[in-house]
């Protein structure tokens, strides 16, 4: 098994621990000294630096969230002059203002450190060469990526989205081994490839691929990489952190969260820890970021961490696979629903592409959930008993899942819209006036 850093990354877990309250200790400190914002948060929570001796004392430390980001825009959590920035990043957040991220050099170089560990952990080598799905630009995905694979000595063709076709042959006639990007991007390569007669597995050398970015499920996982050949690695990251900075390693259970470069609370709905392997509110304190600082941010994901060693031989705790968001939770008819739980479903029915579409509707104030899916090309027919048949099975299971009935409909492949960049699931057309 191979290592980028063994040293850290086979670290025994009460030496990892240590360094890790070290450096809470020290962020803190930075923290109360050089950011108003937080100096004024801190003595309102009537929490001092020196207080901070322990992780149970650490919990004191008052919560940041993403309206901190947006009422402090553009910079006034930045705690480096712009001499000292090397970078800015910018969110592509939907409402409100953006999030401006400002990066020194250290902090690039964390960031390309953290994905170089982890693509080497799943077995990507100077021999590699990735073509890169992901924009360059503001958001951070393709630039991070970029430098965490040449970091490693691999080759990259940052090819960006969109131009489908033209990847393709890209990929036929380089020797490309390796994509990132959204997973629904890499279904839409799979389906063109399908329409133009190109064989992923005769007629590539694609074998690995990180993706991330946008939700997705271990059946999408399961799908896409039986359709392709291609081994899928999920990764973990927002801009806030850095970006996508994360990586599962070549056991695919789990993502690994270097120790040395974050600090996570899984916390329940009254912000108490959850037990190990219990599910709830992620909360990221990065460790060693100069320029953006974050202490006890509220990322908004579920999800549960175990420290069990890795199969792979690293000691650091992994993340399970989100499974939701705080803040994606769709309330219908007093039911909570996570699309999440919807593409879990679509994922376990082999008739079925991982292609869907939510809509909500409210008539007579009566919610109303319509989930449309795409067909399967080889479970097409005219049979309408068996497309009955089916549309039935689905939605007897998202019943049994959601506790609550959708309208579905079975689409023909290819009807519902597809994306280059993050897939958007879910029209809320609602009106409660």
């Amino acid at each position: 098994m191979a290592f980028w850093n063994e040293r850290i990354e086979t670290m025994p877990r009460e030496e990892l621990e240590k360094l890790q309250l070290s450096l809470l200790k020290a962020k803190v400190r930075e923290m109360y000294d050089k950011s108003p914002f937080f100096h004024d948060r801190m003595r309102e929570a009537g929490v001092l630096p020196e207080d901070i001796d322990s992780f149970e004392a650490f919990r004191k430390v008052p919560f940041m969230r993403k309206s901190d980001l947006r009422d402090n825009y553009p910079d006034k959590l930045f705690t480096v002059p712009y001499d000292d920035i090397t970078r800015i990043h910018v969110s592509s957040g939907t409402t409100g203002r953006p999030t401006v991220v400002g990066y020194t050099q250290k902090d690039l170089d964390n960031w390309t450190e953290s994905l170089a560990r982890g693509m080497t952990s799943f077995g990507m080598t100077k021999k590699d060469m990735l073509q890169n799905f992901h924009g360059y630009g503001l958001f951070t995905g393709g630039l991070g990526v970029h430098y965490g694979a040449e970091r490693i000595g691999a080759t990259v063709l940052p090819i960006s989205t969109g131009n489908t076709e033209r990847q393709i042959q890209l990929m036929q006639d380089l020797p490309v081994t390796a994509w990132a990007g959204t997973p629904s991007y890499m279904f839409h390569i799979a389906d063109v490839c399908d329409k133009i007669g190109v064989d992923i597995r005769r007629d590539t050398k694609v074998k690995l691929a990180i993706a991330g970015g946008e939700p997705w499920s271990e059946s999408m996982r399961r799908k896409l990489q039986d359709r392709t050949g291609v081994r899928v690695h999920n990764c973990y990251g927002a801009s806030e952190m850095s970006g996508p900075m994360f990586l599962e390693c070549s056991e695919q259970q789990g993502i690994h969260v270097w120790a040395d470069l974050a600090y996570v609370e899984i916390l329940d709905e009254n912000d108490e820890p959850c037990a190990e392997g219990e599910k709830g509110q992620i909360v990221v304190t990065m460790l060693q970021k100069e320029a953006f600082p974050l202490i006890r941010y509220r990322m908004g994901d579920i999800s549960s961490i175990t420290w069990e060693k890795c199969a792979c031989g690293r000691t650091h705790p992994r993340l399970s696979r989100i499974s939701g968001r705080t803040d994606d939770m769709l309330v219908v008819r007093g039911v909570n629903v996570f699309p999440s739980q919807i593409e879990s479903v679509i994922g376990e029915l082999p008739f079925l592409s991982p292609f869907y579409h939510i809509t909500l509707e409210n008539a007579n104030y009566m919610d109303a959930m319509t989930v449309r899916v795409e067909l399967n090309e080889e479970y097409l027919t005219e049979d309408m008993n068996k497309l009955a048949e089916m549309s039935k099975t689905l939605s007897a299971r998202l019943k049994s899942v959601l506790n609550i009935k959708a309208d579905v409909r079975l689409e023909l492949p290819g009807t519902l819209e597809r994306f280059e960049g993050k897939a958007n699931h879910v029209t809320d057309n609602r009106s409660y006036e």
